[in-house]
Protein backbone atom coordinates (compact mmCIF):
# COMPACT_ATOMS: atom_id res chain seq x y z
CA UNK A 1 0.00 0.00 0.00
CA UNK A 2 0.96 3.10 -0.92
CA UNK A 3 2.02 5.52 1.65
CA UNK A 4 1.77 10.13 1.43
CA UNK A 5 4.62 11.26 2.83
CA UNK A 6 5.01 14.88 2.96
CA UNK A 7 8.78 16.22 3.07
CA UNK A 8 10.50 19.54 3.49
CA UNK A 9 14.03 21.31 4.02
CA UNK A 10 13.34 23.84 7.05
CA UNK A 11 15.29 26.39 8.94
CA UNK A 12 15.32 25.11 12.58
CA UNK A 13 12.87 27.33 13.72
CA UNK A 14 10.60 25.51 11.28
CA UNK A 15 9.90 27.83 8.09
CA UNK A 16 10.85 26.62 4.20
CA UNK A 17 11.49 29.92 3.07
CA UNK A 18 11.85 33.57 5.50
CA UNK A 19 10.15 36.77 5.19
CA UNK A 20 11.67 37.77 2.30
CA UNK A 21 10.54 34.80 0.38
CA UNK A 22 14.30 32.88 -0.03
CA UNK A 23 15.43 29.90 0.57
CA UNK A 24 18.74 30.17 -0.84
CA UNK A 25 20.35 29.22 3.06
CA UNK A 26 18.28 25.51 2.50
CA UNK A 27 20.53 24.34 -0.75
CA UNK A 28 21.54 21.07 0.51
CA UNK A 29 25.15 19.92 0.85
CA UNK A 30 25.65 16.89 -1.97
CA UNK A 31 25.76 14.00 1.41
CA UNK A 32 22.25 15.44 1.82
CA UNK A 33 21.07 15.73 -1.60
CA UNK A 34 22.54 12.07 -2.22
CA UNK A 35 20.18 11.27 1.08
CA UNK A 36 17.40 12.85 -0.78
CA UNK A 37 18.00 10.98 -4.17
CA UNK A 38 18.15 7.58 -2.74
CA UNK A 39 14.91 8.86 -0.66
CA UNK A 40 12.59 10.29 -3.25
CA UNK A 41 13.32 7.38 -6.01
CA UNK A 42 10.48 5.21 -4.54
CA UNK A 43 8.07 7.87 -5.28
CA UNK A 44 5.70 7.57 -8.36
CA UNK A 45 4.02 11.19 -7.86
CA UNK A 46 4.80 14.15 -6.44
CA UNK A 47 1.65 16.92 -5.34
CA UNK A 48 2.60 20.14 -5.04
CA UNK A 49 1.07 23.27 -4.87
CA UNK A 50 2.12 26.24 -7.80
CA UNK A 51 4.61 28.07 -6.23
CA UNK A 52 6.47 24.66 -5.16
CA UNK A 53 5.99 23.34 -9.11
CA UNK A 54 7.36 26.88 -10.22
CA UNK A 55 10.72 25.99 -7.83
CA UNK A 56 10.37 22.30 -8.89
CA UNK A 57 10.21 22.44 -12.51
CA UNK A 58 13.88 23.40 -13.16
CA UNK A 59 14.66 19.71 -12.22
CA UNK A 60 12.65 18.70 -15.81
CA UNK A 61 14.73 21.36 -17.76
CA UNK A 62 18.24 20.48 -19.94
CA UNK A 63 20.07 22.60 -17.62
CA UNK A 64 19.69 20.10 -14.81
CA UNK A 65 20.28 16.83 -16.50
CA UNK A 66 23.57 18.37 -18.51
CA UNK A 67 24.79 19.78 -15.01
CA UNK A 68 28.20 18.38 -14.24
CA UNK A 69 27.31 17.38 -10.54
CA UNK A 70 26.36 13.73 -10.74
CA UNK A 71 24.07 13.98 -7.64
CA UNK A 72 22.44 17.07 -9.53
CA UNK A 73 21.92 14.89 -12.79
CA UNK A 74 20.79 12.04 -10.45
CA UNK A 75 17.73 13.86 -8.97
CA UNK A 76 16.97 15.57 -12.47
CA UNK A 77 16.52 11.44 -13.66
CA UNK A 78 14.36 10.61 -10.05
CA UNK A 79 12.06 13.44 -10.65
CA UNK A 80 11.75 13.25 -14.61
CA UNK A 81 10.60 9.59 -13.71
CA UNK A 82 7.56 11.19 -11.43
CA UNK A 83 4.18 11.64 -12.03
CA UNK A 84 3.19 15.02 -10.98
CA UNK A 85 -0.11 16.69 -9.91
CA UNK A 86 -0.22 20.60 -9.68
CA UNK A 87 -2.95 21.86 -7.43
CA UNK A 88 -3.86 25.55 -8.73
CA UNK A 89 -5.97 27.86 -9.96
CA UNK A 90 -3.96 30.32 -11.99
CA UNK A 91 -2.08 27.53 -14.73
CA UNK A 92 -3.44 26.85 -17.57
CA UNK A 93 -1.29 23.85 -18.45
CA UNK A 94 2.09 22.10 -17.17
CA UNK A 95 5.41 23.32 -18.68
CA UNK A 96 6.71 19.87 -17.90
CA UNK A 97 5.98 16.27 -19.01
CA UNK A 98 3.86 13.79 -16.84
CA UNK A 99 2.24 16.70 -15.27
CA UNK A 100 -1.44 17.53 -15.08
CA UNK A 101 -2.88 20.74 -13.45
CA UNK A 102 -6.26 19.62 -10.83
CA UNK A 103 -8.00 23.16 -9.76
CA UNK A 104 -8.76 22.67 -6.40
CA UNK A 105 -7.31 20.20 -3.31
CA UNK A 106 -9.88 17.55 -2.57
CA UNK A 107 -9.18 15.25 0.24
CA UNK A 108 -11.28 12.07 -0.79
CA UNK A 109 -9.70 12.95 -3.91
CA UNK A 110 -6.22 12.45 -2.47
CA UNK A 111 -6.74 9.75 -0.71
CA UNK A 112 -8.41 8.02 -3.73
CA UNK A 113 -5.09 8.70 -5.54
CA UNK A 114 -3.01 7.62 -2.87
CA UNK A 115 -4.46 3.78 -2.16
CA UNK A 116 -4.81 3.15 -6.51
CA UNK A 117 -0.96 3.84 -6.00
CA UNK A 118 1.39 1.20 -6.48
CA UNK A 119 4.35 3.53 -5.46
CA UNK A 120 4.60 6.44 -2.77
CA UNK A 121 2.88 9.62 -3.08
CA UNK A 122 5.20 12.95 -1.86
CA UNK A 123 3.29 16.10 -1.12
CA UNK A 124 5.28 19.02 -0.84
CA UNK A 125 4.89 22.75 -0.60
CA UNK A 126 3.97 23.97 2.73
CA UNK A 127 0.57 25.10 1.96
CA UNK A 128 -0.73 21.96 0.45
CA UNK A 129 1.03 19.57 2.65
CA UNK A 130 -0.65 21.62 5.18
CA UNK A 131 -3.90 21.00 3.87
CA UNK A 132 -3.21 17.71 3.81
CA UNK A 133 -1.99 17.54 6.89
CA UNK A 134 -5.22 19.02 8.26
CA UNK A 135 -7.42 16.10 6.42
CA UNK A 136 -5.71 13.37 7.81
CA UNK A 137 -4.07 12.31 4.79
CA UNK A 138 -0.31 11.92 5.50
CA UNK A 139 1.02 8.61 6.77
CA UNK A 140 4.95 9.87 6.68
CA UNK A 141 6.94 13.09 7.13
CA UNK A 142 10.81 13.60 6.10
CA UNK A 143 11.75 17.00 8.01
CA UNK A 144 15.38 18.41 7.38
CA UNK A 145 16.21 20.76 9.50
CA UNK A 146 19.35 22.83 8.21
CA UNK A 147 21.33 24.72 10.84
CA UNK A 148 20.02 28.61 10.76
CA UNK A 149 17.35 30.32 12.26
CA UNK A 150 15.17 32.64 9.88
CA UNK A 151 13.25 34.25 12.60
CA UNK A 152 9.75 34.33 10.29
CA UNK A 153 8.16 33.09 6.64
CA UNK A 154 6.69 30.64 5.54
CA UNK A 155 6.01 27.36 8.36
CA UNK A 156 5.96 23.95 7.50
CA UNK A 157 3.70 23.15 9.90
CA UNK A 158 0.36 24.73 9.82
CA UNK A 159 -0.43 27.08 12.76
CA UNK A 160 -3.33 25.16 15.42
CA UNK A 161 -2.46 22.19 13.70
CA UNK A 162 -1.64 19.17 16.65
CA UNK A 163 -0.61 15.52 15.51
CA UNK A 164 1.01 13.09 17.16
CA UNK A 165 4.06 11.55 15.65
CA UNK A 166 6.47 8.59 16.49
CA UNK A 167 9.75 9.15 15.11
CA UNK A 168 11.30 6.07 13.06
CA UNK A 169 14.71 7.30 12.03
CA UNK A 170 16.99 10.24 12.39
CA UNK A 171 20.22 11.59 9.92
CA UNK A 172 22.90 13.72 10.65
CA UNK A 173 25.05 14.94 7.73
CA UNK A 174 28.46 16.95 7.31
CA UNK A 175 26.92 20.43 7.15
CA UNK A 176 24.85 19.83 10.60
CA UNK A 177 21.67 19.33 8.91
CA UNK A 178 19.51 16.92 10.38
CA UNK A 179 17.00 14.30 8.85
CA UNK A 180 14.30 13.60 11.11
CA UNK A 181 11.23 10.87 10.12
CA UNK A 182 8.26 10.15 11.78
CA UNK A 183 5.31 8.23 11.12
CA UNK A 184 2.09 10.09 11.65
CA UNK A 185 0.18 8.92 14.31
CA UNK A 186 -3.46 7.21 13.84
Amino acid sequence: MARLIASAIASLDGYTVDAAGSFDWAAPAEDLHRFVNDLERPIGTYLYGRRMYETMRFWGTQAATDDPSAVIREYAAVWQAADKVVYSSTLDEPSTPSTRIVRSFDAAEVRALVDAADRDVSVGGSTLAGEAMRAGLVDEIHLFAVPVVVGGGTAFFPVGLRMELELIATDRFADGAVHLHYRVMS
